[in-house]
């Protein structure tokens, strides 16, 4: 059994449970992280009595300074050569009509947590001389998308940091992944106040098997790979038009 550890945000519930099996079928430790301390008790039996890995829970609250902060201290004691940047979520609606509290809360955790997490990592594995590093994207993080606008821009944030860092720590012997689902049978739709559209019904994905495309792409050092076929066509035909299309497109099929 390995020694080293992989940290996994998000991982009470949709890719976050699919990352710790993945990766604990592979013989590597799991440490798994979010604020529902029941559900990561869950993943932590079903985990333990199917591999022959360890699993470590440690809750926190990544929508606060405080929470991350606590992550990367408690942590401290642990050889982790895997980041699995999975914990984020969407706010559905026009801006301006938004709660400001759940807008900021988003950002909190889908860019300030993010970040923060990968910088303290990534330090660690640069120590080490190596290390993965998948964060969690979004295909709308290749166009402006009206209704989920600071969640599509949030996204690119991810995208374009994860392209960077790839090259930045590539010398390091560690690699940065960016994995951009377009629609899953996660809680995503749930969370953020969304009524499934006719499109996302007809295109949504399994989580299991994206999941698995993510880890696969980063154990092969990949900048960033979209799983899917309707997803990759999106993101290929979306370069062929101008960026006001783009965002007119990206409305049409998510307003309900």
């Amino acid at each position: 059994m390995q020694t080293s550890y992989a940290l996994i945000t998000g991982a009470s519930s949709g890719f976050g449970v699919d990352f710790a099996d993945i990766l604990a079928k592979k013989g590597k430790n799991i440490i798994i992280t979010a604020r529902r301390v029941e559900n990561l008790e869950r993943v932590k039996k079903n985990i333990e009595n199917k591999y022959p890995v360890k699993v470590i829970i440690i809750p926190a609250d990544l929508s606060t300074l405080s929470g991350v902060k606590s992550l990367i201290d408690q942590t401290q004691s642990y050889e982790v050569d895997v980041l699995i940047n999975n914990a984020g979520f969407g706010v559905y609606g026009f801006y301006h009509e938004s709660s400001w509290e759940d807008l900021n809360k988003m950002i909190q955790v889908d860019i300030t947590a993010l970040s923060y997490l990968t910088h303290a990592f990534g330090q660690r594995m640069k120590k080490l001389g190596r290390g993965n590093i998948l964060l969690v994207g979004s295909v709308a993080a290749f166009q402006a998308t009206p209704t989920y606008a600071a969640y599509a821009a949030c996204k690119s944030y991810v995208l374009s940091l994860g392209e960077a860092l790839n090259h930045e720590l590539k010398v390091h012997g560690v690699n940065v992944t960016v994995l951009n689902p377009g629609i899953t049978a996660t809680e995503f739709l749930q969370v953020s106040g969304q009524k499934t559209t006719f499109y996302q019904k007809v295109f949504m994905m399994q989580s299991y098997p994206v999941a698995l495309t993510g880890i696969k792409a980063m154990f092969k050092k990949k900048a960033f790979i979209v799983p899917g076929l309707a997803n990759k066509l999106t993101v290929f035909l979306g370069r062929f038009y101008p960026r006001k299309i783009q965002s007119y497109f990206a409305y049409l099929v998510m307003k309900n």
